[in-house]
């Protein structure tokens, strides 16, 4: 790709990102902030006589204008990236057009950097935790992420080295087993976190869980499709995408005659 490819489909990822942004903020917002704040009333109920300082930030501000720049920012940091790595990967891993890849590189980027992290290291709500070791989690969390990432990466230069002698289908289906293998035993080598009260319900840390697994999915799901849609329209001339909608120009030209 050339200078000028690269950076009219960044800008693209990035506008996807602010899209995809601005449908999981809707998520988060429908489905997480009820469970955020039941979970605070639960924390103030169980620390009322520990007395409390003056909020810096109050909760309506957190709940909407700091929650929607956080999600649309990071919305379109994901996108410029995920366009980066469109960049490399178009062509490389496969005979897949560029709808198809923006999907790949969505649902990879859901499965590696959100999904198998979270299996290890879930999201907790306010109430949920030791503070002692929130920075330990913290890191713990992020190192799960570089791992599944740098793993799943060398899955797919394994795969297609191994495809030259099994084939494209049993070099997937090999490249995967070693992945989840590596994964399960950093899942069994890594240290792992119990911390969440016997008072707290299991209800609420299952549904907000279930609702940051939401809202991930709506950003990369959303980002896949607009992505995708939008590389496509720059990437593939106009004449190849009617012809492919079902022989519409064709028709359109006998029509005319």
């Amino acid at each position: 790709m050339n200078s000028i490819s690269v950076r009219a489909l960044l800008v693209r990822g990035m506008l996807a990102g602010l899209v995809a942004g601005a449908f999981a903020l809707a998520a988060a917002y429908f489905l997480g902030e009820s469970r955020v704040d039941a979970a605070i009333a639960l924390e103030e109920a169980h620390s009322h006589d520990h007395g409390g300082g003056e909020e810096l930030v109050s909760r309506t501000m957190q709940s909407t204008a700091g929650l929607a720049t956080g999600v649309l920012v990071f919305g379109v940091a994901i996108g410029g990236i995920a366009a980066l790595v469109f960049c490399y990967a178009l062509g490389r891993i496969g005979r897949f057009g560029p709808r198809a890849t923006a999907a790949l590189i969505a649902f990879g980027a859901l499965l590696t950097v959100y999904v198998v992290p979270f299996l290890k290291y879930p999201a907790n709500p306010p109430a949920v935790g030791n503070p002692d070791t929130i920075g330990r989690r913290t890191t713990l969390f992020f190192l799960m992420v570089a791992l599944s990432v740098l793993l799943a990466v060398a899955a797919v230069i394994f795969g297609k080295r191994l495809a030259l002698r099994l084939g494209n289908w049993n070099a997937s289906i090999a490249a995967s087993a070693a992945y989840v293998l590596v994964i399960g035993f950093a899942y069994a080598f890594l240290p792992s976190f119990n911390e969440v009260g016997k008072d707290f319900p299991a209800s609420l840390l299952w549904e907000f869980r279930l609702a940051t697994l939401a809202v991930q999915a709506t950003l990369w799901t959303t980002f896949g499709l607009v992505f995708g849609y939008l590389t496509e329209r720059l990437l593939v001339p106009k004449t190849n995408r009617v012809t492919a909608g079902g022989g519409t120009a064709s028709r359109a030209a006998a029509a005319a005659g």
